[in-house]
């Protein structure tokens, strides 16, 4: 009775310790499964946020891998306001980046090319005061600096010769005021021919026939028009002699330069001639009559040029007539200022979006002033210590392109704007110029920097050949040193280009030349003007010049 007890307890212990153990793998297996992977609910490209799938794969626009959307992360809701609300996978993938508001000064680095040139002032044309023979010259060269009152050369003059002889005349009169009377009459005929104070003094006992013509100031010849014996007339131009101790570097300053420059201000001048050295002088001048044709007023900077020793002799460094480049550092008073990569110009009118927080974004439109090289003056729109999104905001106003039902920065409609028809020249030279700027193009779509700097000058001499103040403004491109700043100078090229372009399109819709149009060109070139990039091609298929392999068919072909 008692081992039939036992059994029956110890059978019901096992089956109440498997009931348990069922039970806690269950809670086991059940825990397991909610720490697992979250559910997807679809993929989303980062780049163009309205490209959705549900499956993995890349964007159809830009080829950029989807990112998945999973389950619990915030959905934007488009009647829920302007804020635009984003993923955290979302966030991540496009590196959003914001930045505070705050005072500060705006830098900008103004670079100007101009030209050495000697002081107006200090020029001067030594010409014959009479009629006569050159009968000796004592400065043979171009290039002698000479001082003031040293001989240049010798004359002979028949009526230099009567002066002379009347001149000793009166002065071989006894004291009267007769004498004088003739002495200054004498003397002011013999200035009028040329002859200076000193030289005049030296007459009385003067047995020669030849006088002296001297160097009327210190300086160096530029200019010798005359020879050993030569007849010259009245008037007739002798030496031209410049003073070269102190040179002017003149430069033409733009319109948008000319806010930033003021007399006084310091500009630092670097010539080809005189490597690795910097001549740092003040502002003196502005000219505040500008240039029509070019917009552009004349700014002058005086600098020092003494004479160094060379080997045998002396020598300027700077010399007359070369090209130097300058560089005008300013700084200004401590403004409220908001990173230039920060604002976007839908439409023109300027655009940041304001982190409002955790992943959410503000879209506001902002009143610019002054811009500098890293920061955009703020006049309204804008408080201090707000923080702006300086990196992927390309991307949060994509988003909000797709999540408002009127897109905060949809560009105004605009009529086409008007131009000229080409002229036949210029219809000539069209397709070399199409041809030029789409093999730069495809170089840069390849990232391919030594084919872009080989083919670049080609460029620039076929947009200066084109000869249109849409190019000649932004023709002056350079072999580059890397990718983005090769990009950077051709923007605004490629835009200039494709406007031309799109022009002979509608005047000829036979033109072998097709233009593509890229939304995104801003977050590759930061320093364009607009979300839009263009450039030209003349055959393949679309190659985006601004991303290269990155994204390189990102974009789309657009029509006249």
């Amino acid at each position: 009775m008692k081992r039939t007890f036992f059994s029956f307890l110890i059978i019901a212990i096992a089956v109440v310790a498997a009931a348990t153990g069922w039970h806690l793998g269950s809670q086991r297996a059940s825990s397991a499964a909610s720490a697992g992977p979250r559910k997807v609910l679809f993929y989303q490209s980062p780049m163009h946020p309205w490209i959705k799938s549900d499956q993995p794969g890349n964007c159809t626009i830009c080829g950029m891998k989807l990112v998945p959307v999973f389950e619990g992360d915030p959905v934007t809701d488009a009647t829920a306001g302007p804020v635009v609300k984003l993923s955290a996978q979302t966030v991540s993938t496009i590196q959003v980046e914001t930045t505070p508001i705050a005072r500060q000064p705006l830098r900008r680095i103004i670079r100007v090319a101009g030209r050495i040139d000697d002081d107006d002032s200090a020029h001067r044309r030594l010409s014959a005061y009479v009629e006569g023979r050159i009968d000796k010259l004592f400065v043979n060269s171009v290039g002698a600096e000479v001082v003031a009152g040293q001989p240049l050369a010798s004359l002979f003059s028949r009526e230099l010769l009567v002066a002379r002889s009347e001149y000793n005349l009166a002065a071989q009169r006894p004291a009267s005021p007769e004498r004088e009377s003739a002495l200054a009459g004498s003397r002011q005929k013999l200035r009028r021919f040329g002859l200076t104070a000193e030289q005049i003094e030296k007459l009385p006992g003067q047995t020669g026939d030849t006088f002296d013509i001297v160097a009327p100031i210190t300086g160096t010849v530029v200019e010798r028009k005359v020879y050993e014996g030569q007849y010259v007339k009245e008037g007739e131009v002798l030496f031209e002699i410049a003073d070269f101790s102190k040179m002017w570097f003149v430069f033409d300053a733009y319109e948008r330069d000319l806010a930033w420059i003021r007399t006084g201000q310091m500009v630092e001048v670097t010539t080809p001639s005189v490597p690795g050295k910097v001549f740092t002088a003040p502002v003196t001048f502005i000219d505040p009559n500008l240039v029509m044709e070019t917009r552009t007023a004349k700014v002058r900077v005086i600098l020092d040029n003494p004479l160094v020793p060379d080997p045998g002799k002396h020598r300027r460094e700077l010399l007359h007539k070369i090209f130097a480049d300058g560089r005008i550092r300013v700084d200004t008073e401590p403004v409220l200022a908001v990173p230039r990569s920060a604002v976007l110009s839908p439409g023109g009118e300027a655009l940041v979006y304001v982190a409002k927080g955790e992943r959410e974004y503000e879209p506001r439109r902002v009143t610019l002033g002054r811009a500098g090289d890293d920061f955009w003056e703020v006049l309204a729109g804008l408080q201090e210590g707000e923080r702006v999104v300086t990196t992927g905001n390309l991307l949060v106003d994509a988003q909000a392109q797709l999540d408002q039902p009127s897109p905060v920065s949809a560009p105004k409609t605009t009529a086409p704007k008007t131009t000229a028809p080409l002229s036949a020249a210029q219809r000539a030279s069209a397709e070399k110029l199409f041809a030029t700027a789409s093999a730069v193009g495809e170089a840069l779509a390849a990232d391919d920097l030594a084919a872009q700097n080989t083919r670049i000058e080609a460029l620039h001499a076929a947009a200066m050949a084109f000869d249109d103040p849409r190019l000649t403004a932004v023709a002056h491109v350079t072999p580059a040193k890397d990718l983005t700043a090769a990009r950077k100078q051709f923007y605004p090229l490629s835009m200039a280009v494709s406007d031309i372009a799109m022009q002979v399109r509608r005047q000829d819709g036979k033109a072998a030349v097709k233009v593509f149009e890229c939304p995104m060109a801003k977050s590759a070139v930061p320093s364009a003007e607009t979300n839009q990039g263009r450039w030209v091609q003349v055959a393949g298929s679309l190659r985006n010049p601004f991303f290269g392999a990155e994204m390189l068919e990102c974009g789309k072909e657009i029509q006249p």
